[in-house]
């Protein structure tokens, strides 16, 4: 079998809106094209564009885009990007409903009344990013047909269908069930607390190096694994 080359990971980091933060994306190159995890608001597309640009991601060799959850500001790119760059959008089928009807409380346990009102007014999700997953994707499911050695690890906790995406070189793409804002930390939003304990747990049984979080900066799994 034809040796692959060592990934390369592009931490793309793009604000949110209102000036609440900042969310990443990460492109990964491989010998056949790239792959690229979460795809950030539609409000800072126009970076997140010329970012993709700027190592040569273009229409055609963008192989897919892989969605750690449904939440607007990992989902807000993904049917914009599909339509112009051919790509295709995996996902894991207990978050879908989110995109597929633009309620990114959907399928999620009864939240603060006030922030589900005030949620849809502040970040809406028209229509035009509403789609459906083209791969519903769970635990286990082999990215190496796309030229990723990689594999989904089902992690549920800040939503049902909340996935993070392995290597075989052991770095984890983890979503948002655990950040790096001021130091790794389990994320303070979380759908579930009980199957976000379990899944840090199922977390410190694998063999990770890196941690890569939707939110905040990379990180040792071995320091993720003393602070909780």
């Amino acid at each position: 079998m034809k040796d692959r080359m060592p990934i390369e990971i592009k931490t793309i980091s793009l604000s949110l809106p209102y000036k609440l933060g900042h969310v990443n994306c990460y492109l990964i190159e491989t010998d056949s094209g790239y792959i690229l995890i979460d795809t950030g608001c539609s409000n800072r597309r126009t970076n997140l564009e010329k970012e993709l640009g700027s190592v040569g991601c273009k229409p055609g060799n963008l192989k897919l885009i892989v969605l750690t959850h449904g939440d607007f500001d990992h989902t807000g790119n993904a049917a914009y990007l599909r339509e112009k760059y051919g790509t295709k959008i995996a996902m894991h089928y207990d978050d879908s409903g989110m995109v597929e009807r633009g309620n990114m409380f959907w399928n999620r346990k009864n939240p603060n009344i006030i922030i589900r009102m005030m949620t849809p007014i502040l970040f809406g999700f028209g229509k035009s990013k509403r789609f459906n997953p083209d791969l519903c994707i769970e635990e286990g499911h082999d990215l190496s047909e796309y030229g990723f050695d990689a594999r989904v690890i089902y992690i549920p906790g800040h939503s049902k269908g909340s996935v993070g995406i392995l290597t075989a070189g052991g770095d984890l793409f983890c979503g948002d069930l655990l950040t790096n804002i001021d130091k790794p930390v389990l994320n303070s939003i979380m759908d579930d607390s009980e199957e976000a304990n379990t899944s840090v747990e199922k977390l410190k049984k694998l063999r990770i190096n890196t941690v890569y979080p939707g939110h905040g900066k990379q990180f040792p799994m071995e320091v993720s694994i003393k602070n909780s």
